[in-house]
């Protein structure tokens, strides 16, 4: 189930938008096709993104995969305890599994976004 407050990419991630920031993680759907996930490589803070860019990897048991912006934006926090603990993105996608915080370089791009109810249908 998607939840009906995020956005989605087509490759899975969702951003959810707090002011002029936003929070970037990936799927549950992401989550379950990759199995138990047990390395995070996060981008740098200051790091300057473009949509659909990628800024950084998730490896699984299964497999490695690239993680894309779903908007331009730049780094300005990057979820810490993952490095220690990359299993949270398994155990809680939507919550302490985030990835990275970005301020927000063009909210117009929020608009190429997937909503959640196509989300869902793409992806059941």
């Amino acid at each position: 189930m998607a939840p009906k407050d995020l956005l989605y990419t087509k490759e899975h991630e969702w951003i959810k938008k707090e002011g002029a920031n936003a929070i970037v993680g990936i799927t549950e759907y992401a989550k379950n096709q990759l199995g138990d996930i047990v390395f995070v490589e996060l981008p740098d803070i200051g790091k300057k993104l473009e949509q659909m860019s990628t800024f950084g990897v998730v490896e699984s048991v299964k497999a490695v995969s690239d993680l894309y912006s779903p908007i331009s934006g730049e780094v300005v926090e990057v979820n810490s305890a993952l490095s220690d603990k990359p299993e949270l993105i398994g155990e809680d996608p939507y919550g302490k599994g985030w990835i990275v915080k970005l301020k927000i370089s063009d909210e117009a791009e929020l608009s190429n976004l997937i909503k959640p109810e196509d989300y869902e249908k793409m992806t059941n």
